[in-house]
């Protein structure tokens, strides 16, 4: 049998008295050659410094992102104080506003009641209407128990605004001046010229205007603009209380009379307080009879 040749193998005691020796080598080469104060510094120079930086460039980056997220918190935390305040000052302002359309109201209505004085009458709320965007027709919250009977004027904003056509003991239907049922009796009170202001549904959808028609206007003076009242001679309506104003008018083809449209006073898209006059025409043509 061939007997395997053997390896060699450099103990390894004896390379850790070579490194050993290597390193007394260049200690030595160091305190001889004095690089305890030139290039130890540059060691420190190229390597020490540098990474000092970096390290503090990471604390100083570490310290921002907290100050950032201890500032961010603040912002978050004033941010919901002042969407707290902002919520309240919104609702004051809201009951500012509130109060003052209640305020508003109550003079328009005060101002009303001022203008008919002559007239006995009592306040309404409407408190319901039929479909649609007008209030062609529609229901207050008083009735027989206050005074109010059928055929009684109904006006709202300075204006006619209906006649009672229906009472309850505490609701009343008031027919508006702009259904198409509604036919009145008017004058132009510029000219004291008559004709009759017609409601339609299907003007008011088209121009927020209704009709008027049958003006004899023999002196050709009735002009857009003129403000149109109720007349004298009504079955239904007291006499002197505005209607609305001419926004538009033409001569009819028979050449005789004149026909237009008229802008109302009363806002029938937004009608909420109304005043009913506690007297019917027929009762004061009595009246004035007796």
């Amino acid at each position: 049998m061939n007997k395997r040749k053997k390896k060699n193998k450099f103990p390894a005691k004896y390379v850790l008295l070579i490194m050993s020796l290597f390193c007394l080598v260049i200690i030595g080469c160091s305190v001889r050659l004095s690089l305890s104060s030139s290039a130890a510094n540059h060691v420190v120079g190229y390597v020490i410094i540098p990474m000092q930086k970096g390290i503090n460039r990471v604390g100083q980056a570490l310290t921002n992102l907290r100050e950032n997220f201890v500032t961010k918190e603040a912002l978050q935390a004033e941010n919901e104080e002042l969407k707290t305040e902002l919520a309240s000052v919104q609702e004051e302002l809201n009951q500012v506003q509130i109060n003052q359309e209640e305020f508003d109201q109550l003079k328009e209505l005060y101002d009303m009641d001022q203008t008919y004085s002559s007239y006995e009458k009592v306040a309404a709320s409407v408190i319901g209407k039929d479909a649609g965007n007008w209030f062609s027709t529609f229901l207050i919250d008083k009735g027989s128990n206050d005074g109010i009977e059928e055929n009684m004027n109904v006006i709202a904003d300075g204006g006619l605004a209906g006649i009672v056509t229906d009472v309850g003991p505490n609701y009343a239907t008031v027919r508006a001046v702009i259904d198409d049922n509604s036919n009145i009796s008017c004058t132009d009170l510029a000219t004291s010229d008559l004709c009759v202001v017609s409601g339609s549904l299907q003007s008011m959808n088209e121009s927020s205007q209704i009709d008027i028609s049958d003006i004899r206007d023999q002196d050709n003076q009735v002009a857009v603009g003129d403000q149109i009242v109720t007349s004298n001679i009504s079955d239904l309506y007291l006499p002197g209380i505005p209607v609305g104003y001419i926004t538009d008018i033409a001569t009819d083809s028979n050449n005789l009379t004149k026909s237009g449209k008229i802008a109302t006073i009363v806002d029938f898209e937004h009608l909420e307080k109304v005043f009913v006059i506690l007297q019917t025409k027929d009762s004061i043509t009595e009246n004035q009879g007796e």
